[in-house]
């Protein structure tokens, strides 16, 4: 009888931890698929623009639908950056999203136009988001 209570305890305690394992692999995984990193070297980022980008994004209407890091309604900031290399063709592609709104990006969400923010602003605050993944 204790043996087989023995047996039964190990038995469930191994199923247990292997599901744990399996848990964290499929997170991973999930996070991975979301994400989908663009390989590629980081270019320099001007800390200036940086800090204009912080600015900018703080006056802006970004977090009624943007974390730093987290999910909400859009992606979290530190999710774009771990997404796009730190690239002028990167921070030019984003400003022109988030100008011209965009979709379909990071599933269903929408992130509605602001044409009013200027090319220059748009890519300073690119460029504080992608900056978020290389900040400690």
């Amino acid at each position: 009888m204790r043996r087989t209570l023995i047996f039964i305890l190990s038995t469930f305690v191994a199923c247990t931890h292997k599901t744990s394992e399996q848990r964290v692999d499929s997170s991973l995984e999930k996070e991975q698929a979301y994400i989908r990193a663009i390989e590629g070297e980081d270019e320099h980022l001007d800390s200036e623009t940086i800090k204009r980008g912080e600015v900018l994004i703080s006056y802006s209407d970004c977090a009624e639908c943007h974390k730093s890091d987290k999910k909400a309604k859009g992606p979290a900031f530190q999710d774009i950056a771990k997404r796009y290399p730190i690239k002028q063709v990167y921070i030019d592609l984003l400003a022109q999203k988030v100008k011209s709104g965009s979709r379909g990006s990071w599933g269903s969400p929408i992130m509605p136009p602001h044409p009013r923010i200027t090319d220059e602003d748009a890519k300073a605050m690119v460029s504080y988001i992608l900056s978020l993944e290389i900040q400690p």
